[in-house]
């Protein structure tokens, strides 16, 4: 009696509750950091297919986790590759306080191996995804900071432990969030990669924006699949799933009628880094003023979507990246800074509101406001023509002294091949003077950034030590070498302030011990002193400052300091090199 008793009890067992947080939730809730890593854990339990594991740390200390999604339960990059899949990359949670892509990949992890259907997405892909990238700002949670969003009750704080936006330290990688990030994405090297996020700004009728890899900067291989098959099928397919697509909600006046300004992701940003090793990128941005349940499911349904597509063109994604890799390598000129075009102009139908103005309660003055009993479809002029303004010509390889750890730590985490010289050597290297640059008043992410880099190129013999490190430029790294070494670049190292101490002079003179030092110099050199004798002639307030005068020959006499404003980095622009 007691066996049938067991036995009829485990008959009427209940299936286990495989509902996320937000679906056991009122459509207003997302997951905590707890809640998120303990449903994948019992996936992972639950199915091979699944895999979670640590995958380096975080500034509060706690890990940061992958989960891969692969049919054979083979978990391995190497191993993966050469099964002739492709992989998609998807990174949730870098500002928490917009959490869709969190909850939305719950659900769409299980459902890839709990639906027949969606299974087949995956025969030819591998997904990988970081439940939460920062942890940090996920644990401190609130519900006041996101004053613009509508919804969910609670959610985390966009800068991390150590109040960083995450989403400006991709070059710089000031968080430890961002060095595991590098390891991870150079340890897989996706073809697609998506950063889930929620928008600010104007209101209008979409769901969801989308930020896909600016075009021009863009390999052109990688750049024609995108406009020609992939977009279209994105757009297409969103607008079949009643989640009408636009791109990415920056205008050029009041309202987005003014006309949309393609987003220029430089490298500080996911999308920026990634796309210089030919990965594919997308940034999707719900919008804030719709409900969260809407935007999780938005999310879902253009993930689900994207993955789709990659499994019907992964012979199509496989041949342009391989064509953009093999390019980039012997690409020899490479652009470092773009301006906007504003002379080349799309037309997008976009779906808005009337922008109106009222008196406002608080001030008394006039004041915007979205109409949105007057919505309007209407085409709008499209900017996302960019032109490079600044480019370079690559060296064979570039020299890096051992002193320059940080830059060298780097360069190692983003698959960077390093050489050491075997000896003390003196080389003729092409070297920059930095001429002129300015500098932010204030801080950006723990930095003072600099912009606007006037550079002088000179030849030089200078003298290397044991270690030092050799970056030949022919490698897969070669992009990230070129935009991070050249200083001259919107997110070179130099710009973010890694080289700052060449900004600083270390000898200087007494005026009254260089007068008869620059009396004898002006003696044995007429060249020196013709030089001297034109700028007093030329420039008045020179020729009444005796101690611009003497600087003016200290900085040409063999006493000043060659270092000053010299920027470390050597060009090698050919020859063989003594490396191990």
């Amino acid at each position: 009696m007691l066996a049938l008793l067991l036995s009829a009890s485990l008959l009427f067992t209940a299936p286990p509750d495989w509902r996320t947080p937000f679906e056991k939730g009122n459509g207003n809730t997302t997951a905590t950091y707890a809640e998120c890593i303990d449903y994948y854990k019992r996936l992972d339990a639950a199915y091979p297919e699944i895999t979670l594991r640590e995958a380096g740390t975080t500034d509060i200390g706690q890990p940061l986790h992958e989960v891969v999604v692969s049919l054979d339960g083979d978990a391995d990059p190497a191993s993966v590759r050469a099964k002739n899949r492709r992989m998609v990359f998807i990174q949730n949670g870098i500002h928490p306080g917009e959490p869709e892509g969190i909850d939305a990949s719950m659900m769409l992890v299980r459902d890839y191996v709990q639906k027949k259907e969606l299974r087949r997405q995956l025969e030819n892909v591998t997904l990988v995804l970081i439940p939460i990238y920062n942890v940090d700002g996920a644990l401190n949670r609130n519900s006041t900071t996101r004053t613009n969003q509508n919804g969910p009750q609670e959610y985390g704080f966009r800068g991390n432990a150590r109040n960083l936006d995450l989403n400006r330290d991709y070059i710089k990688q000031d968080s430890r969030n961002a060095r595991s990030f590098a390891q991870l994405f150079q340890r897989w090297q996706p073809e697609v990669f998506v950063d889930t996020h929620t928008s600010n700004g104007a209101d209008y009728q979409y769901t969801l924006t989308l930020i896909d890899t600016q075009r021009d900067k863009l390999h052109p291989a990688m750049n024609q699949y995108m406009q020609q098959r992939l977009l279209p099928a994105l757009y297409a397919g969103m607008e079949k799933k009643k989640w009408p697509l636009t791109p990415y909600v920056d205008f050029e006046g009041r309202t987005p009628e003014s006309g949309l300004r393609g987003f220029l992701e430089t490298p500080r940003y996911s999308t920026g880094y990634t796309t210089l090793f030919n990965t594919l990128g997308f940034v999707t941005e719900t919008h804030m003023l719709k409900e969260f349940a809407p935007r999780v499911r938005v999310t879902y349904d253009f993930l689900e979507l994207l993955i789709r597509t990659v499994h019907q063109d992964a012979a199509q994604i496989k041949q342009a990246r391989a064509a953009a890799d093999q390019q980039t390598r012997a690409q020899t000129d490479f652009a470092l800074t773009w301006q906007l075009d504003t002379t080349q102009i799309d037309k997008f139908s976009f779906r808005g509101y009337e922008g109106r103005t009222k008196t406002s309660e608080v001030s008394g003055q006039p004041r915007l406001y979205y109409d949105r009993k007057a919505p309007f479809t209407r085409p709008v002029n499209y900017y996302h023509t960019y032109r490079p303004t600044t480019t370079v010509h690559r060296p064979v390889a570039y020299l890096i002294p051992q002193a320059w750890g940080e830059v060298l730590e780097r360069l190692r985490l983003s698959g960077v091949q390093l050489q050491r010289l075997r000896r003390d050597t003196t080389l003729t290297a092409e070297v920059y003077y930095v001429e002129d640059y300015k500098t932010s008043p204030r801080p950006y992410e723990g930095h003072y950034l600099h912009s606007q880099v006037k550079l002088r190129p000179e030849q030089q013999a200078l003298a290397f030590r044991k270690g030092d490190y050799v970056a030949v430029v022919d490698q897969a790294a070669v992009r990230y070498l070129v935009e991070t070494l050249e200083p001259q670049a919107t997110d070179s190292f130099f710009n973010w302030g890694f080289f700052d101490s060449i900004l600083q002079q270390k000898e200087h003179f007494s005026d009254y011990v260089f007068e008869d030092l620059a009396a004898e110099l002006l003696h044995r050199d007429p060249q020196l002193r013709q030089q001297l004798e034109a700028r007093q002639k030329a420039d008045p307030a020179f020729a009444k400052s005796a101690s611009a005068q003497l600087d003016f020959i200290y900085r040409r006499s063999p006493h000043y300091e060659k270092s000053y404003l010299r920027y470390p980095v050597a060009r090698w622009l050919g020859g063989n090199l003594p490396v191990e």
